[in-house]
């Protein structure tokens, strides 16, 4: 996917305050200290599109950016820090409550863990709760760069098991590390295959890729192997759309 303008759109303090609903969205959030705005940057090709602070839980409003003027690159407020004032957290919390699960074009969540730190609970709180509520969403490891290669496999290999003993289908996981210059084209990936999927479905069609027909190729072909936005998007398809006006289950806050 080619990024050709990344501008900064506004900050949101509430739901209610968030721009116009017109345009996909994909948001991404994490505990604090994850390196979430730094991968932001990496994404964006913009090393100043998202500020990046020394001081973990930094962001504290729903930051808005509009991609290539027909998407846009949503940075929620991190978890899990102590720094705000107890009112102040209670008062942040319920923003983005409020915007994973009512805000109607929000297409995906990225949902950013430590690569390396073994399962933490607030992570895995966080992903059932997502799970729970039918939000469409995919696991990137980030700070790949910090540790060996084994120690993630192993971080990831224990946080999948533990999510798997209530998540139906496992969400698609990937690995990334802005520093490295890593993993950008398979997160890319899949908000382009959904940004697709996504004007096919508008324009009233039924299925979401072009059939075999319509591509010119030999009658024997190797077998393919999906991609990583290909398996996202048949997780996403099993689970049904996301029923934005149907009331849901008050579930408790993972944070």
């Amino acid at each position: 996917m080619h990024i050709s303008s990344a501008i900064f759109h506004c900050s949101a303090p509430d739901l209610a305050s968030c721009p116009d609903e017109s345009l996909p969205e994909f948001a991404f959030i994490g505990r604090s200290n994850v390196g979430k705005s730094s991968l932001l940057n990496y994404l964006a090709g913009k090393g100043k599109l998202a500020r990046v602070s020394p001081t973990p839980g930094f962001t504290k409003l729903i930051n808005f950016f509009t991609m290539s003027k027909t998407w846009r690159l949503v940075d929620l407020p991190g978890y899990g820090h102590a720094h705000l004032a107890r009112k102040d957290r209670a008062e942040f919390n319920a923003a983005v409550l409020d915007y994973l699960r009512h805000r109607p074009n929000l297409h995906c969540v990225f949902a950013l863990i430590d690569a390396g730190l073994p399962p933490q609970p607030i992570d895995l709180e966080f992903v059932e709760w997502l799970a729970n509520n039918h939000i469409p969403f995919v696991l990137a490891f980030t700070k790949t760069d910090l540790v060996k290669s084994a120690t993630v496999q192993a971080n990831i290999g224990a946080f999948k098991e533990r999510i798997s003993e209530w998540c139906e289908k496992l969400p698609e996981v990937f690995t990334c590390s802005s520093a490295a210059r890593h993993g950008r084209g398979d997160l890319l990936a899949v908000i382009q295959e959904v940004l697709a999927t996504t004007h096919v479905e508008q324009a009233g069609e039924v299925e979401p890729l072009p059939s075999e027909e319509a591509v010119d190729e030999p009658e024997e072909t190797p077998q393919h192997t999906a991609t990583p936005s290909e398996n996202f998007l048949a997780i996403r398809q099993t689970s049904g759309a996301r029923d934005v006006r149907g009331k849901r289950s008050k579930l408790p806050r993972p944070w």
